[in-house]
């Protein structure tokens, strides 16, 4: 039976392959001979290039950002915020999604083949930065003859990747949105990160990451990091409304299985993860978000490193997220402030945690649409979609 598409979907979208062949050189001191980044297009790119919206992921997510692939049920990671009449109207603007460099879903990276070995990169893919991600999107923005995003868009890891941007690429961006991140990891931010990876690391099955060549996956450990990780994406709040203390056969076992239905909500979520995802990139994007601080190159003053940008600026924290809480969000506020840039921040009161910057909850999205309508209304009245863009 043809799956059913709801009106207000992209529809069916089918992912490109972009292959770079000038090296890229990164902040790891090593260089990219050759690289390739899968991409996502909704919409339609019009006469001079100026409706063009990027799209940065979070940790674990890629280029399958809205729509669906033939065959497949579940629509893209935020196909609640991009399509036609949405948020990210796609009636309006071209939306462009990309796997980062280091991803595990078709861009170069460590399950991907070394052209100097004809084998896995393994752990010998190089460590990547927040820096190195930007870089290369500027280059996919050349490829596809973008000059200037109407704005950049993410959340988590992706709003990183934004405010990056508006940093490194000051004349390549009118507005910058960034969700539920921050400047900087906090030490507990880092402490997390790294029992995930000594949990990966730690499986027999692990083989210092050369897994592959032993047909074998750390299953267990990816399945420990992402429960450890999807705790601290929810909130206490979130979880008690969510699950209480429900029993999953309403009385005590007295052995050491999962009886709540939280303890088995988490075993599904990590044993799901642990056979889509590879744990090496689980442990090069941990280690981008930890490095990731714009401010130590301007003596530690967030204010002095957003001096010289010139996107006008939308944030966006959830009350319950605590893994990147408000008031990480207000830190940028501030300093955006102090160094006399445009800027409009929100504060959604929502119970899901962090978890909540992926979500349809109506406050947020109502934001985000009012935003975008300032974007719309910055892009050149000459301007007509016409065109569409062959990557």
């Amino acid at each position: 039976m043809p799956q059913k598409i709801p009106t207000d979907s992209i529809g069916y979208v089918i992912p490109q392959a972009i292959d770079f062949t000038e090296p890229l050189a990164l902040a790891c001191g090593r260089t990219l001979d050759a690289y390739r980044l899968m991409i996502e297009t909704y919409g339609t790119l019009n006469d001079d290039a100026s409706n063009a919206i990027l799209i940065c992921h979070a940790l674990s997510g890629h280029h399958h950002a809205a729509g669906f692939h033939e065959g497949d049920s579940k629509p893209g990671w935020w196909d609640s915020a991009i399509g036609p009449g949405k948020a990210i109207d796609t009636n309006k603007f071209f939306v462009v999604s990309l796997n980062n460099l280091g991803g595990c879903h078709g861009s170069s990276g460590p399950n991907q083949i070394d052209p100097a070995t004809g084998k896995p990169y393994g752990p010998d893919f190089p460590l990547m930065t927040v820096t190195d991600w930007v870089e290369s999107q500027a280059r996919l923005a050349d490829r596809l003859g973008i000059q200037q995003w109407a704005a950049v868009v993410g959340g988590s890891l992706g709003g990183m990747q934004a405010l990056q941007w508006a940093i490194s690429y000051p004349e390549r961006l009118r507005h910058c949105l960034v969700i539920a991140s921050a400047a900087k990891l906090s030490a507990q931010n880092i402490a997390f990160n790294e029992v995930a990876r000594q949990a990966i690391s730690k499986d027999p099955c692990f083989h210092k990451g050369r897994y592959y060549d032993v047909d074998d996956v750390p299953r267990t450990g990816l399945m420990l990091a992402r429960m450890v990780g999807h705790i601290t994406y929810l909130s206490d709040d979130g979880m008690r409304d969510k699950f209480g203390r429900e029993m999953k056969t309403g009385k005590l076992m007295f052995d050491f299985n999962p009886q709540f239905e939280v303890e088995s909500y988490l075993q599904y979520q990590g044993e799901r993860f642990s056979t889509s995802f590879d744990a090496n990139t689980y442990l090069l994007m941990t280690k981008a978000l930890d490095y990731f601080d714009p401010a130590a190159e301007a003596q530690h003053d967030l204010a002095k490193a957003l001096a010289h940008v010139k996107a006008k600026f939308l944030l966006v924290s959830f009350t319950t997220d605590w893994r990147f809480s408000p008031e990480r969000s207000r830190e940028i506020l501030d300093a955006l402030i102090d160094a006399g840039k445009d800027v409009s921040y929100a504060e959604v009161n929502a119970p899901q945690g962090h978890d909540a910057f992926l979500l349809p909850i109506p406050r947020y999205m109502d934001i985000l649409k009012a935003y975008m309508s300032r974007v719309e209304a910055d892009i050149p009245a000459t301007s007509s979609t016409t065109a569409e863009v062959e990557a």
